[in-house]
């Protein structure tokens, strides 16, 4: 295993692998004398201390001079370039031992940056919200990445130690207890994992060992080797990663960044062994883990059981349907957009939660993707915004600032009222004005310019102007930080009333069984309508949403006999009964089976 273990209360067994070092050495923070490591077999380097006590600051020292963190070092209180911190997670007193989290298709999700979803951008603070989020009808908390990463504000994409909690965060002691207040609220918590690659600053594993492949690379960086020679160290690094988050934090679920490129040509791949591995804790915990991944290759592989010879994920993000709300609302069609936008292709992927599988893409040059009908609709995350959707805008505009408020309520009721798991992005639910944008704080020099001159490459992509905000300057990341005040107060209380009902609504339509039968997406193209009807023998709940210019009488579209859950229109939501559907407006109407 990688990383320190405490042996008992005295004694830490500290391992290391390093087969490119024929001598590693155990130095601490304040000794001159660097301990000799024992080499063991598989290039493994261990050495058991019994005078050292959680809290001490220790490197590797390979050469005569080179000192390093620890790889899979738990807390970096000095940063990445700084000392390891030896850290004991366990015992903890977990106040919600018999938590067993909840199913997939319980789950409605919320996606935060620690760093930006409160004014302090801790955890401590971050618990202290958890009232809201549970208050707004939020279950699940997914955490964008918290691994160790270069300076004190980053997306989290550029991690480098995985195992360790960033210190701008708090400590690892401040992530289990935002965990167990979760728990305690009823709140599940995930945690988005990077596992394709490792950021360029503060990456110091090619002194080390074999971990990057020779063969392959990413669009980030070098490919990590989880297929050649040497390949299997490098595996159980991840693998026990994984176990770590669940096991040590009982985090609930992990969401797999860009699985497409996890390079592993292995008759058993990675995350099949991740998948494996996860079931493998589910069953010694008694605990519902949930396996989220991030594929743009719209291939069910990946949430096909391992049994049928898939890889066995449980969910994907949903890109199709974001694309093709954002495009029809938007009116954008460059980049990846260019195959989106018209109705039909909205009302296609409403309906399959894809479009066209194995159709032609203009933006790809080919054919794409493969049908996922023999698959449930719930294997599909599906949202209206997320981090990269919004922060890789050159102005970080969020959908309300692209099409106003009222559209912004049409659109989440089409993706919130449907049979597919809903994740709403920070802020999104009371329309907050803050951006969010991409920030970064490295300290090396060319690194940054590398960064800036890449940001606008990609701006170009989509013909996008402007050469956007400078993503190292500390003001860049403030602008970023939310305002949760402001959900209380003028649009963003109208909002957040309007998110709120949606949510608790599409609760009420879990639990009589109408998310798991089929509904029917249709468009009306006289009146310009666009509808999804649920029914089953219990009851019938139809979303229509209003685009035309003419008012409809409810009458005329079959609404008589019920009454309605929901109503927005003219940026206000209404809570009396509605004969007559206004331009521009949202309707969830909630009716007896016929």
């Amino acid at each position: 295993m990688h990383g320190p273990h405490f042996l008992d209360d005295t004694r830490v067994l500290f391992r290391v692998w390093a087969p490119f070092q024929d001598q590693v050495k155990l130095v601490f923070d304040g000794e001159n004398r660097p301990r000799p490591m024992t080499p063991i077999c598989d290039g493994f380097h261990e050495l058991i201390c019994d005078d050292v006590v959680p809290g001490a600051l220790y490197y590797f020292q390979v050469g005569d001079h080179q000192r390093f963190p620890d790889p899979a070092s738990r807390y970096q209180p000095q940063g990445v370039h700084g000392p390891s911190q030896l850290t004991k997670l366990d015992p903890y007193p977990w106040q919600t031992k018999n938590w067993r989290g909840l199913k997939l298709e319980e789950l409605v999700l919320y996606e935060c940056h620690l760093g930006c979803f409160t004014q302090t951008g801790t955890l401590r603070e971050a618990a202290e919200q958890l009232p809201y989020l549970k208050k707004l009808g939020i279950n699940t908390i997914a955490l964008m990445p918290i691994a160790g990463f270069p300076g004190r504000r980053n997306w989290g994409y550029d991690g480098v130690l995985l195992y360790a909690v960033p210190e701008c965060y708090g400590t690892p002691r401040d992530l289990q207890a935002f965990v167990d207040l979760a728990h305690q609220q009823g709140v599940a918590v995930f945690l988005d994992v990077v596992y394709n690659h490792l950021g360029p600053e503060g990456n110091y594993f090619d002194h080390f060992g074999p971990y990057f492949s020779k063969r392959t690379t990413t669009p980030w960086g070098k490919a990590l080797n989880f297929d050649g020679r040497d390949c299997d160290p490098v595996r159980a690094y991840f693998l026990e990663n994984a176990r770590y988050w669940l096991t040590e934090y009982r985090i609930d679920g992990l969401r797999l960044d860009a699985i497409d490129d996890i390079r592993d040509f292995s008759v058993t791949h990675l995350l099949e062994e991740l998948s494996e591995m996860v079931e493998d804790v589910a069953r010694e915990s008694g605990r519902s883990i949930i396996l989220i991944g991030e594929a743009s290759t719209n291939n069910p592989r990946w949430v096909t059981p391992r049994s049928r010879g898939g890889i066995g994920l449980h969910a994907l993000w949903d890109d199709d349907l974001h694309h093709a709300m954002h495009a029809h609302a938007t009116g954008e069609r460059t980049g990846y957009y260019a195959d989106f936008g018209t109705t039909a292709q909205l009302v296609e992927t409403l309906q399959e939660g894809i479009l066209a599988p194995n159709g032609y893409r203009e933006y790809r040059r080919r054919r794409h993707g493969k049908s996922f009908a023999h698959l449930a609709d719930k294997h599909q995350i599906v949202f209206l915004q997320n981090h990269d959707q919004t922060g890789n805008r050159p102005d970080g505009k969020r959908f309300h600032h692209l099409v106003g408020i009222d559209r912004t309520i049409q659109y989440a009721a089409l993706y919130l009222i449907s049979p597919f798991v809903p994740m709403l992005f920070m802020g999104e639910e009371y329309a907050a004005e803050q951006p969010f944008y991409f920030f970064i704080d490295y300290g090396d020099a060319p690194l940054i310019d590398a960064t800036r001159k890449g940001r606008k490459r990609e701006f170009k992509t989509f013909g996008w102007k402007g050469k956007g905000t400078d993503p190292q300057d500390l003001k860049t990341f403030a602008a970023s930080r939310l305002n949760l005040e402001d959900h209380q107060q003028g649009v963003g209380a109208r909002v957040f009333s309007a998110y709120q009902t949606l949510l608790a609504q599409r609760e009420i339509m879990r639990k009589v069984g109408l998310l798991k039968k089929p509904s029917k997406v249709s468009h009306d193209e006289t009146h310009n309508l666009i509808t999804r009807r649920f029914q089953n023998e219990k009851a019938r709940w139809v979303l229509i949403v209003h685009q035309g210019e003419q008012a409809v009488a409810c009458a005329d579209l079959g609404l008589t006999e019920g009454h309605a859950a929901f109503y927005w229109a003219d940026e206000q939501n209404h809570t009396e009964s509605q004969e007559t559907l206004a331009p521009g407006s949202t309707l969830l109407w909630r009716g007896s089976a016929e």
